[in-house]
């Protein structure tokens, strides 16, 4: 039906938007207003959803947007809601208000920041190549599962504040068990910072983290990570609060020893959230040893079992210092009381019955294959065969990616522009492109990327 109403909208658009017939339109914003349910204020929800509708070129440049009062109606929203929404899309310099003739999508408006969750909403793709994750649990061998003991705890009550026993044993012992990665460093980001903060981070790097310190109030600030000389510059001119490292990189694939960035930070007494997340797939050799080794009293580190096992788990975990785990741990509590026992339980199952080493073989055979495929289909891309990670950190000449990023995505590919990677918005030539897909799919989606870069605008 999207579909349908997308084409139809496209059809009848005709640089304009507004008049009754456009039903597809009104069934495309009402999609993106039901995805957009997240708590925001109703104008910034219908922003949004009109801010998704051009990246993904539903709008085209130059198109006349309905008056207020037909956007009213076509949301089901008051008018001054409508009226809301236009003027912040205006200033952000996305749209312009022609006195006696209407509201148009600027002809040269740069597209807004990429964001991840707008490309989630963006709708069905022939191939997503764009979220690095395991796409099913087919790799996995599942155990025969007895759901009355799954569902039977000592408490009664499924609650464990710091993790079912017998997953957190699995893990290490001393560890938090999260939903997910992105909650873990979501909970460290709101223990170890205050608004007005800066992070210390990378440059490209993980462009969830970097959502989440903006959630915190808190600023990032870039540095080149493998120079110690440069980190130490940084530390010094930044002050900053916390510094943020990847054991492996997302969305480089880079390993690089960084024990030098522990020393500086304790020294400096600065903690260290570590991203483990990526940490098992190392493809040669062995992955970095954890900075909690150099820095055990300041490192908080965050892992994962979404990327050897499932994302559909929702199960990571935080490990750090007692005093540390304990403020984790009350944040956590704060947040959603518990992870869910199911989840851990099923987790714990797999763990139990599943290395990681077949996984990570048959994801080094898809990161070659992409690598071949690329090479053979698009040869003025260029990139580095990474080290680890789930991705190809890929370079299109003379591209601005997060307009090719959109254009991409009406052929029928998903892929992640690299501004999302930066704190500065840089890498606007970047794109991350997950292996992670089975190889026939990842050829379906070479074939559509080299026909988009041919037709690009």
């Amino acid at each position: 039906m999207a579909a349908d109403a997308y084409q139809a909208t496209r059809e009848g658009q005709n640089r304009r938007v507004g008049s009754e017939e456009l039903s597809g339109f009104a069934v495309l914003v009402r999609e993106r207003l039901r995805l957009r349910d997240d708590g925001e204020t109703p104008g910034r929800r219908l922003a949004g959803a009109l801010r998704d509708l051009a990246e993904v070129g539903a709008l085209a440049p130059g198109a006349r947007l309905p008056s207020e009062r037909d956007l009213a109606r076509i949301a089901g929203l008051s008018r001054g809601t409508a009226a809301s929404a236009l003027n912040l899309l205006c200033a952000e310099g996305l749209c312009e208000r022609r006195q006696g003739s209407g509201t148009y999508l600027r002809e040269d408006a740069a597209p807004p920041p990429a964001s991840l969750p707008g490309l989630l909403r963006a709708g069905a793709v022939l191939a997503d190549l764009s979220a690095s994750v395991v796409p099913d649990p087919s790799h996995l061998v599942l155990p025969r599962i007895d759901a009355a003991a799954l569902l039977r705890t000592p408490s009664g009550h499924g609650y464990d504040a710091l993790g079912e026993p017998r997953l957190r044993a699995l893990l290490g012992g001393d560890v938090l068990v999260t939903g997910g990665g992105q909650q873990g460093i979501d909970l460290a980001a709101r223990v170890l910072l205050r608004p007005g903060d800066r992070v210390l981070t990378g440059d490209p790097t993980y462009g969830g983290a970097l959502a989440a310190f903006r959630r915190a109030g808190a600023h990032a600030v870039a540095a080149d990570l493998t120079d110690p000389g440069a980190v130490r510059a940084a530390v010094e001119l930044h002050r900053p609060a916390l510094v943020y490292t990847l054991a492996v990189g997302n969305p480089t694939g880079a390993a690089p020893d960084l024990r030098h960035v522990a020393e500086i930070a304790r020294d400096a007494d600065l903690p260290i959230l570590e991203d483990r997340v990526l940490a098992e797939l190392v493809y040669d050799g062995e992955p970095p040893a954890p900075l909690a080794r150099t820095h055990p009293h300041g490192t908080v580190t965050v892992g994962s079992l979404s990327k050897v096992l499932w994302g559909g788990l929702r199960v990571g975990w935080l490990a750090a210092s007692e005093p540390l785990l304990a403020r984790l741990a009350e944040a956590k509590l704060d947040a959603d009381l518990a992870t869910g026992a199911v989840s851990q339980r099923m987790a714990a199952e797999l763990l139990e019955r599943n290395s990681p080493g077949p996984w990570r073989a048959e994801l080094a055979r898809r990161r070659d294959h992409l690598a071949g495929a690329l090479a053979a289909a698009l040869p003025e891309w260029s990139f580095d065969v990474p080290r680890g990670g789930l991705s190809l950190w890929v370079r299109l000449p003379g591209a601005d990616t997060d307009r090719f990023a959109a254009h991409a995505r009406r052929h029928g590919v998903g892929v992640a522009p690299g501004s999302l990677f930066s704190p500065d918005g840089r890498h606007r030539d970047r794109l991350r492109l997950s292996f992670a897909p089975p190889p026939a799919l990842l050829d379906q989606a070479v074939a559509a990327l080299a026909e988009a870069w041919r037709t690009r605008p």
